[in-house]
């Protein structure tokens, strides 16, 4: 039977509508609401609100950056890849996808056998000179680009010359991370006094200097220097409390003294401080606080809050494996 043109018109339309960009429209309101999940480590709800989400048209690029960021977080390196590469192919001119794009390969070449290793490091290296070249100011691309160049051996395009070349291009963007990056290079060469110098001055001119005494902090806990380590923990956890935006500091502290295994009281109190904060980041991500404060009370005798702790972070990412931690 024919149909009447005005239901074919009708038909025709409900088949092409899923083409059409306002359906494939991403609202704003639901990326900030995933970013905010991002960075409070609530993984599973940041997954249930972007993984129906549309992977073409307007915000689609961002969505896959911040799902790729969730993959990150919970260190599933091959979809973190997937997504990271997804948003790239949607925005090739944003930065920070290329940046986080690079970060992912190169987790997933340091997680990778030796045969495939060089080939994907060397498409993270790609992925992070791309980052620097569409915007010459991206501190943090600038800074893995050189942290790259500092550990890489010269086959795989490190080198450092081409290290000490991007923290002299840091100095005109974010001096501070200039300085920790002439630490990390002077590390790689074991000159350990210019290395505690740079990063005594990556502190001197940080605007925010709490998270750079947690990097001096694990120097000292490298060169196994008990005083200076402890010492410059106090200053983290005072500088923390002077800005409450650089809370995620206390995490990283903590995470120094647990390496170190040295203090279990005080690094279970920088853990519970970090998670009672108004900063929660998605680089120190609350499930791993929460497992590394469970290990931490179950050290001190407190089992039932172990297991709460635990539990916590189960609910928080259920697809994280603890062990990872």
């Amino acid at each position: 039977m024919r149909l009447p043109a005005g239901v074919f018109v009708s038909a025709l339309a409900c088949l092409l509508w899923p083409a059409n960009l306002s359906y494939a429209q991403i609202s704003p309101t639901t990326l900030n609401q995933a970013n905010t999940e991002l960075q409070d480590g609530q993984a599973d709800q940041a997954i249930a609100l972007l993984a129906p989400l549309s992977t073409t048209g307007d915000g689609a690029a961002e969505a896959q950056n911040l799902l790729c960021r969730v993959r990150y977080m919970l260190q599933q390196w091959s979809q973190a890849v997937a997504e990271c590469q997804q948003a790239v192919n949607l925005d090739k001119d944003n930065s920070d996808d290329s940046m986080w794009l690079g970060r992912a390969l190169g987790q997933q070449a340091s997680h990778a056998s030796f045969l495939s290793a060089y080939g994907i490091a060397k498409h993270s290296l790609s992925a992070m000179q791309t980052a620097v070249k569409l915007n010459p100011e991206n501190g943090p691309a600038l800074s893995d680009l050189g942290d790259y160049y500092a550990r890489a051996p010269g086959i795989a395009g490190g080198g450092t010359d081409k290290a000490q070349a991007i923290a002299s291009e840091l100095d005109k963007v974010d001096s501070a991370r200039a300085q920790q990056l002439r630490g990390d290079i002077a590390m790689q060469a074991k000159d350990y006094t210019t290395a505690e110098n740079s990063y005594k001055e990556a502190v001197a001119v940080a605007q925010e200097p709490a998270d750079y005494w947690s990097v001096l902090a694990n120097f000292y806990r490298s060169r196994q220097d008990w005083t200076d380590l402890d010492s410059a923990i106090q200053s983290c956890i005072a500088a923390a409390a002077k800005d409450k935006n650089a809370s995620y500091a206390l995490y990283d502290g903590a995470g120094v003294l647990i390496s170190a295994k040295r203090n279990p009281s005080l690094a279970a109190q920088m853990l519970e401080n970090y998670l009672s904060s108004s900063s929660l980041n998605e680089q120190a991500p609350a499930f791993v606080a929460h497992i590394w404060l469970s290990r931490l009370k179950q050290q001190l005798g407190d089992a039932a809050g172990a297991a709460a702790d635990l539990a916590i972070a189960a609910q928080l990412a259920k697809e994280f494996n603890p062990s990872q931690a």
